[in-house]
């Protein structure tokens, strides 16, 4: 992309009236996407959800810059090999049938998961980013659209059992699956529901209490995402697990997990998340300044 682009898009901005939350985007280019990650262009959105429990209230438009995402959750085979190089900490399981490659490694605590995508160049997503890349800029519940979470879909709890009734080593207690084993969702992502469930950067708060740090551009939560944050000792888990069923499994869903590793579940995993950067970055910037300007004056009229 050239200047030319940032200019197309600031003239058209000017063309913007009442138009939908989901129309009120300038997509920052791409560049070039890192082997193993997905580009979700940057966007207004629909943040959180007034119909579900109370922390995902209220609804809020936010906007989110271009990112990247890791295709996947990271598997045991990626993050046993940093263990091995001696560059991540070592993070055990407590139950066997969770430790095959291409499963998503669980068992693992904040701490060592943001390690090991600071060891990979890349860093933890935030929350707004997690929740664009599951629900897209209109919103929806889940990364497929509107219909509803089930097993073709994603791995969680059904009333066969967990883990969408399949054994592990453990007969009738469920397990995680390998990665890929169930469609990609939008964006080319998969298992942003269900399989485990997945860290973010942002310490826990409900959003009635978080004030402007979970609102407007680039929302970081609390302490706006420092990496410590007086007064807060829990991290926002997003996504749902094979250990849950539908209750847990939808875009909005969040809920609080430590920030150690000292009691060893087996629901938490992560994925990695990077900023985009490409030649123009400098002209984006200018015309994304003015054009904000104009989109929030717009969603005020």
């Amino acid at each position: 992309m050239t200047f030319h682009y940032y200019a197309l898009a600031f003239i058209s901005s000017f063309t913007i009236s009442h138009c939908s939350v989901s129309t009120l985007r300038i997509e920052k280019p791409c560049g070039k996407v890192p082997q193993g990650m997905k580009c979700v262009p940057g966007g207004y959105f629909t943040m959180g959800s007034n119909r579900q429990l109370r922390d995902q209230s209220p609804a809020h438009v936010v906007f989110v810059d271009t990112y990247f995402m890791d295709e996947t959750e990271v598997t045991v085979e990626k993050y046993e090999k940093c263990v091995a190089d001696g560059k991540c900490d070592k993070q055990r399981t407590s139950y066997p049938g969770f430790s095959n490659p291409q499963q998503p490694k669980v068992g693992v605590g904040w701490t060592s998961a943001d390690k090991y995508c600071r060891v990979m160049g890349k860093r933890l997503p935030t929350e707004a980013e997690w929740e664009l890349a599951a629900r897209g800029y209109d919103g929806d519940q889940f990364p497929w659209g509107t219909a509803l979470v089930d097993c073709d879909k994603a791995v969680i709890e059904i009333k066969k059992g967990k883990g969408c009734g399949i054994d592990g080593v453990v007969k009738n207690k469920g397990v995680t699956q390998n990665v890929k084993s169930r469609p990609a969702g939008r964006f080319g992502l998969y298992d942003i529901i269900g399989n485990a469930d997945e860290y973010v950067n942002d310490w826990y708060t409900p959003y009635k209490k978080c004030g402007s740090y979970c609102t407007g551009i680039d929302p970081k939560g609390p302490c706006n995402g420092d990496f410590k944050c007086r007064g807060h000792k829990e991290k926002v888990v997003r996504g749902g697990s094979w250990f849950w069923g539908p209750e847990h499994n939808y875009g909005s869903y969040r809920r609080a997990h430590f920030t150690t590793n000292k009691k060893v579940y087996h629901h938490f995993g992560f994925r990695c998340a990077m900023d985009s950067n490409t030649e123009n970055d400098k002209y984006y910037m200018l015309f994304n300044f003015i054009y904000n300007l104009i989109a929030r004056t717009t969603l005020m009229n």
